[in-house]
């Protein structure tokens, strides 16, 4: 994944931290373009390898569990294991010192609607005093003008607690979203996190 360095979003970012009386947060934005590095690709043999039932050796995955529908489609055919493989390589690209490669593909989920999504994000923000982000940095406007949010499929990742980056001292929680345009070959990762 390339990270795409762009104004509007370095702008955003410098805002996208804040304090409430109960906690501090912190968010991100960031641009990846869909371009495979050498690190990456090591990580998509790898899934390949795990979900093609060519590779199986004994002891691992049955023929059987391939055709579990994961959240990006059944995993034995190429297009749902290259969003899973997107979608791990940004989480490597955004968390440099975590290793994302063991990541399960029930811990993220599709959306079912982009709508929702924004409300949410809304609500939280709005409930946690930063509706400037949204009003006066058009957050939204920023992200569709970079991803064309209508056109995207938009995944949660809901780590483990034990495997969360975010996971620090008095770490409360995090919402991590991916907005992918797979015309655009173009994903944005969306995070915020709370903590004492």
């Amino acid at each position: 994944m390339k990270f795409l360095e762009i104004d509007s979003l370095e702008q955003l970012n410098t805002v996208f931290r804040w304090e409430t009386p109960e906690c501090i947060l912190n968010g991100r934005v960031e641009a990846y373009s869909c371009k495979s590095a050498g690190s990456e690709k090591k990580l998509f043999r790898q899934l390949e390898s795990r979900y093609t039932s060519n590779d199986l050796t004994p002891g691992s995955i049955s023929p059987d569990d391939l055709n579990i529908i994961s959240p990006f489609g059944r995993l034995n055919e190429t297009a749902p294991r290259k969003t899973f493989f997107y979608l791990l390589a940004t989480l490597n690209a955004s968390f440099p010192e975590h290793d994302f490669s063991d990541v399960r593909p029930d811990q993220f989920s599709k959306q079912p609607s982009l709508d929702l999504v924004i409300n949410s994000v809304n609500t939280t923000l709005f409930n946690l005093g930063n509706d400037y982000i949204v009003n006066k940095y058009r957050m939204w406007d920023t992200l569709d003008d970079l991803v064309r949010l209508h056109e995207c499929d938009v995944y949660m990742y809901s780590p483990d607690i034990d495997e969360d980056p975010m996971n620090e001292d008095g770490y409360l929680w995090s919402m991590n979203y991916f907005f992918f345009n797979r015309k655009l070959k173009r994903m944005v990762f969306f995070s915020v996190k709370s903590q004492r």
